[in-house]
């Protein structure tokens, strides 16, 4: 068995309980490690034995869907410990923005491509009922199996990474706000992170933010020296509920929005930093023109009384992977 990425469209929660269940039963008959994470775990164990419910591990949804890179490193994570894995998942939707919504459907696209080497059955189920307009055209091409109480059949609505691949011109639309803080991308990268670091004290960033700041930043800073023009920015600003600093690369040479989360990237250097980059932010967007390349770290606020006094919306998280 290689990576398997199956969707199951759901508008009666009988049809999710019977696919489902059966998912999870067969998977651990069949020796699969085997993962839950949706909204109501406790509806589709209930219809399971005692000694099959024992042998699934129920993850709490969003823990497993709070970044998607981090996400990405969870599933590769669970295929380097078990031979086998089979995960019936439900994505949170709808999204809190567009941007978030673009890079999950986005993370979806590539996971064919991600996890392609490993054993790995993922199920995700999408109940029809909760879909903002034109989303179900985007959660068909996205996966290339639909599920249905007979079994499996292809998508020929599948586009894959195709869907999403395109690069932008610029990144989201985003409310930005107080000072901007610029420093240029220079020949010493120590030098570099120290002026990151004494930035990250004076804006008050919690001691994780401030790091994972740093570390983001210098890898893609370490990017424009070593492929880009060789010169660059960074600049940090403050938005309604989060932090965003944007890298700028004058000759633009990273221009795919994809970079960082196929496994091929990982075995370069330059593609292990954005694949770890990817699992330090809560998204990273990838946009280019004629005048250069720009990518955009967000990190969003992970205190909810923060976040909710701000937007009215609380935000999740969960530790860096490996």
């Amino acid at each position: 068995m290689t990576f398997e990425h199956q969707g199951l469209l759901f508008r009666r929660r009988r049809r999710l309980h019977e696919v489902a269940r059966e998912r999870l039963r067969g998977a651990v008959r069949g020796g699969d490690h085997t993962v839950l994470a949706v909204a109501d775990p406790a509806a589709l164990l209930d219809g399971l034995t005692p000694e099959d419910r024992g042998r699934v591990l129920v993850m709490d949804r969003d823990a497993l869907y709070d970044a998607p890179g981090r996400a990405l490193a969870t599933l590769h994570r669970m295929t380097s410990v078990h031979d086998s894995v089979t995960v019936v998942a439900q994505p949170p939707m709808p999204f809190a923005t567009a941007l978030e919504s673009r890079e999950w459907h986005r993370w979806e696209s590539v996971l064919c491509t991600a996890l392609a080497p490993t054993r790995m059955r993922l199920l995700c189920v999408h109940d029809e009922r909760g879909l903002p307009p034109g989303t179900r055209s985007t959660v068909l091409a996205t996966h290339p199996v639909l599920v249905e109480e007979s079994g499996g059949r292809p998508n020929p609505a599948y586009l894959g990474a195709t869907v999403l691949g395109r690069r932008r011109r610029a990144p989201e639309p985003l409310r930005l706000h107080g000072p901007e803080h610029l420093l240029e991308i220079g020949q010493s990268l120590p030098r570099l992170r120290a002026d990151l670091t004494a930035l990250a004290r004076d804006l008050d960033l919690p001691e994780d933010r401030a790091e994972g700041l740093v570390v983001a930043a210098n890898e893609l800073a370490a990017n424009v020296l070593e492929h880009g023009a060789g010169k660059g920015t960074v600049r940090i600003r403050r938005g309604h509920d989060r932090w965003v600093c944007d890298v700028f690369d004058e000759r633009g040479g990273l221009t795919d929005p994809l970079a960082g989360y196929r496994p091929a990237d990982g075995l370069r250097t330059r593609g292990y930093g954005l694949w770890i980059t990817r699992q330090i932010c809560d998204h990273m967007e990838i946009c280019a023109d004629e005048e250069g390349s720009l990518v955009r770290l967000h990190f969003v606020d992970r205190a909810p009384d923060r976040a909710t006094e701000e937007d009215g919306e609380g935000r999740r998280s969960a530790s860096v992977g490996p």
